[in-house]
């Protein structure tokens, strides 16, 4: 899909809310599998904006967060974690390298992100933010959790993921 560049593009009248409700009309959908097939082709492109992705066409649509919940967590073992969540869309990502965490501390409070596919990430639900910051880690003066062998240190400002090995 990342190779899909059709030719007709324009908008469609589709919210994503902050809570993961989709909108069409200012109506929510209400049927999942219908959200779960419109996630399936969602693309969030270099300049920020989000589109639905079809070969025949490209219509973007407004999405006031995050597009997708992290709404599951597994830790794995404890001596080697390996977080992997499931999102409201039933996506299972891992935390690793290719899929980081973005932990954003500002007036909010402690707000973490996971990369899902692409540039599309998914916010963790606010219960799993609480368990996620039970397990951030310390190094010097910085926070850090740990999974898959990757440090995802806690940015203040809300900017792109600080990633390091886990022997860095």
């Amino acid at each position: 899909m990342e190779t899909w560049h059709p030719a007709a593009c324009g908008d469609i009248d589709i919210v994503i809310a902050a809570d993961g409700t989709w909108y069409h009309g200012g109506q929510p959908i209400l049927r999942e599998a219908l959200t779960r097939l419109f996630a399936t082709v969602l693309r969030r492109d270099a300049d920020g904006d989000t589109f639905l992705v079809t070969p025949a066409e490209k219509l973007r649509i407004t999405v006031e967060d995050a597009p997708f919940l992290a709404v599951e967590m597994d830790a794995g073992d404890p001596d080697a974690p390996v977080l992997t969540f499931r999102t409201n869309m039933g996506d299972v990502v891992m935390a690793d390298a290719e899929h980081p965490l973005r932990l954003c501390s500002d007036a909010r409070g402690f707000v973490p992100y996971l990369r899902v596919r692409g540039r599309l990430e998914a916010k963790l639900t606010r219960s799993l933010a609480v368990v996620l910051a039970d397990r951030l880690q310390v190094d010097g003066d910085r926070a850090y959790v740990l999974s898959a062998g990757t440090r995802f240190y806690v940015a203040d400002d809300g900017s792109s993921p600080q990633i390091q090995g886990a022997d860095a």
